[in-house]
């Protein structure tokens, strides 16, 4: 299917089906209600750019997705220079309603105690940390995440368990370990 997401039929539908999931991704990891929606439209634009590469066997299309949402998000947070350009772009577009921006902010608001775990991780290596929020906070399958990052499933339920170690040894409660799955389903 993404192969063809040229045609505006097929991408309407791709965007349709995965809008809300890609949201909820970029609300995690943002605490405004503007940039969640930039982020957003970024991570849809850079699908339709890079369609032709998507591989089904390296993972499916939520992974793949996922794997273009992380990018751009850390684009994102390594560019602040980027926003000024990003404004300018703007100008012409449909600026936010309050109905969009309360929807937003109630999806940020939900997400918050997801933002807030993210500085608690700070302490695991970059690699670790980005399987288990891959996995814990965004639902997907370790297969799924080890696809998002290009990996192996074996090297991601590895950097899994490491990260759950870490964790335990950092003194997490049982009851939030035991939310976070060690094999794929």
């Amino acid at each position: 299917m993404t192969g063809r997401l040229t045609d505006p039929e097929v991408f309407t539908a791709f965007y349709r089906a995965h809008v809300d999931a890609v949201l909820r991704f970029v609300t995690r990891r943002v605490d405004d209600p503007h940039t969640a929606a930039d982020v957003t439209a970024e991570v849809f634009r850079a699908v339709i750019e890079s369609a032709a590469s998507y591989r089904p066997k390296r993972g499916g299309e939520v992974a793949w997705l996922y794997g273009i949402a992380r990018n751009c998000v850390a684009s994102h947070a390594r560019s602040r220079a980027r926003e000024a350009a990003r404004q300018q772009r703007l100008a012409g577009r449909r600026h936010l309603d309050e109905d969009d921006i309360g929807r937003l902010e109630q999806q940020i608001d939900a997400a918050r105690a997801a933002r807030r775990l993210h500085p608690r991780l700070e302490f695991l290596p970059e690699e670790e940390r980005a399987v288990l929020e891959l996995v814990a906070l965004d639902d997907l399958t370790v297969s799924a995440a080890a696809a998002v990052l290009g990996i192996r499933p074996g090297t991601a339920r590895v950097r899994l368990f490491r990260a759950r170690r870490a964790l335990r040894a950092a003194g997490a409660t049982p009851s939030t370990l035991d939310s976070i799955p060690v094999e794929t389903p």
